[in-house]
């Protein structure tokens, strides 16, 4: 599996300009799902994503987590995060999983971040969206489970 978090001040998804997912503070994860990925891949970053101390403490240094903030997360499935693009000039999208597999660790990692008991709101898989993200910082980090 392969992530981009974003710290955030706000940030909604929308299809066919409806809200679908609205968050205040917090982090936007943008999941791309690989055919070999396993629910320890996917145990794996949600468990980086909430404990990454990436908030600002009172020093102004990095070193709060979403959790130590009350933050709120939004999850926006994103298979475009394994386009290979060395080759050619069209983007192959052949690492990535299968839709069937891909949306159940997709959903599989969404449960494992509501564990954390912080507020997760979802795009909807396969679905074309709109993503609004008000970057704080910016901060966008990128991380992989293998």
């Amino acid at each position: 599996m392969r992530i981009v978090v974003q710290r955030v001040s706000r940030a909604q998804v929308s299809i066919d300009n409806n809200v679908v997912g609205k968050i205040g503070r917090g982090l936007v994860i943008l999941l791309g799902v690989a055919g070999d990925d396993t629910e320890k891949d996917a145990q794996f970053l949600a468990d980086k994503c909430v404990n990454l101390r990436i908030f600002n403490d009172e020093q102004g240094k990095m070193n709060l987590s979403a959790l130590e903030v009350g933050g709120e997360i939004l999850s926006i499935s994103q298979f475009t995060l394994y386009g290979d693009c060395r080759k050619g000039r069209r983007p192959s999208f052949i690492k990535a999983a299968q839709p069937e597999p891909g949306e159940r660790l997709y959903n599989v990692f969404n449960d494992f971040l509501r564990e954390s008991g912080l507020k997760v709101e979802t795009g909807e898989f396969g679905a074309m969206m709109d993503v609004d993200i008000y970057n704080e910082g910016p901060v966008t980090i990128i991380i992989d489970s293998k």
